[in-house]
């Protein structure tokens, strides 16, 4: 049954988690963590980091272990990755097939136009998902751990937004400043 409500689960994930895998994570977490509870908000934060630090995109890599966690064997990372891509890769066959004779189509250039706001919506729920207690701290509990932490994430902000600063590096520098304060 569990593999089931795997499957299930995370074809509804690949269904709607238009964005990518960051716009992905808030639904991941509703199912996962909120719904179901196979896993705690703070595993589900360490799935995150694991998932950003291993070759493959997040969503995928994000399916691949909480399968494995909730059943407790590979067939469950099988059934969950296989889920999330299914629904993806049916989209883009189907559409392959027409997109390159419609896309100049006023219906075809609408729906895109809509789904673009939808797309930002998506990846600022995945960044509001991840700006809690077991990401930043709390200033009731240890002021300074909370912020270092923001200054972190306003470093890392800045840093890649207004000084383009490559991601891997701000990544690696952030992660070398994390460890030498904490």
């Amino acid at each position: 049954m569990i593999y089931l409500q795997l499957f299930y689960t995370f074809f509804k994930i690949g269904l709607f988690g238009f964005g990518g895998g960051y716009a992905m994570l808030s639904l991941i977490q509703a199912e996962v963590v909120t719904r179901y509870k196979w896993l705690s908000a703070q595993e589900f934060t360490d799935i995150v980091a694991i998932s950003q630090v291993t070759p493959g995109p997040i969503g995928i890599n994000s399916a691949t272990y909480v399968g494995y966690t909730a059943t407790g064997s590979a067939w469950g990372s099988v059934i969950a990755t296989f889920a999330v891509i299914l629904p993806s890769f049916i989209l883009m066959l189907t559409i392959s097939r027409f997109f390159l004779r419609y896309q100049k189509h006023p219906v075809v250039t609408s729906i895109f136009d809509g789904l673009r706001p939808a797309i930002v919506g998506l990846l600022a729920a995945a960044a509001l998902v991840l700006m809690d207690k077991e990401n930043f701290g709390s200033p009731s509990d240890n002021l300074y751990e909370f912020i270092l932490s923001v200054l972190i994430f306003v470093v890392a902000f800045v840093g890649t937004r207004k000084f383009k600063v490559n991601p891997i590096l701000m990544i690696l520098g952030c992660g070398l400043l994390g460890f030498l304060a904490f």
